[in-house]
């Protein structure tokens, strides 16, 4: 692993890379990282089990979309804003006819935001749509694999292809310079401390529980599992 100002960086085979990703999680874990940010990186970082160009693709492009607004993470379409906003209007010419000037200025005003809900979900949705369309097409053809949030930034690119293999550089960088300084404390110790790290790989415990007819094992997973 090469350590800079950009972040810590590993060159090799794909098991190479998925191992780094596990070592930097675990490393994050232990500095006492959790939350949001934390699990968003642990999902998309590259599995055994995933290939860049589809997996890893797949979950780029699902990270970098344009997040939800306000009418879809309350489950509502543009049609239904709109709709909402019709019915507030009718009750904002209501209230005029009963003489009451606010009831009626409040009705309006939430007739207004319905119908700006709408349009900004409207918009969001063609966004998405384009920018699904355009990362995979064009820009995974011309730039590495990227995650970027509020605690890290990272990026993974196959750098080779030839009779041996392929060949990938994963390099992550934590956005906090105190975080950053104590997960390469930890990395460091695992550099002078674990002669193997064993990659987590995806566990198909089901057929085998069926075959046998037994119930199947509780799941061990995440990067504690990964040193012996």
């Amino acid at each position: 692993m090469d350590e800079s100002i950009s972040g810590f960086k590993q060159r090799g085979d794909w098991g190479d890379v998925v191992e780094h990703g596990e070592r930097i999680t675990l490393a994050l874990r232990e500095a006492g990282v959790d939350g949001d940010a934390f699990h968003e990186f642990d999902d998309w970082r590259p599995k055994a089990h995933e290939r860049i160009d589809e997996d890893v693709s797949e979950k780029t492009a699902k990270q970098a979309s344009v997040s939800e607004g306000n009418g879809e993470k309350a489950g509502k379409t543009p049609g239904d804003d709109l709709q909402t906003a019709g019915e507030k209007l009718t009750e904002s010419y209501e209230k005029v006819e009963e003489d009451d000037t606010e009831g009626a200025v409040e009705r309006w005003g939430e007739s207004i935001n319905h119908v700006a809900r709408a349009a900004d979900s409207a918009g969001r949705k063609a966004i998405r749509k384009v920018e699904d369309t355009v990362y995979r097409k064009v820009m995974t053809q011309m730039a590495p694999y990227y995650f970027d949030n509020e605690l890290i930034s990272a990026n993974v690119t196959e750098v080779a292809r030839g009779d041996d293999g392929e060949t990938f550089e994963f390099e992550v960088n934590v956005n906090d310079d105190e975080l950053k300084s104590e997960v390469s404390d930890v990395l460091a110790e695992y550099e002078s401390e674990i002669d193997r790290w064993h990659v987590e790989t995806e566990k198909r415990t089901e057929d085998v529980a069926a075959a046998e007819g037994v119930e199947p094992p509780e799941e061990e997973g995440g990067p504690e599992s990964t040193m012996t």
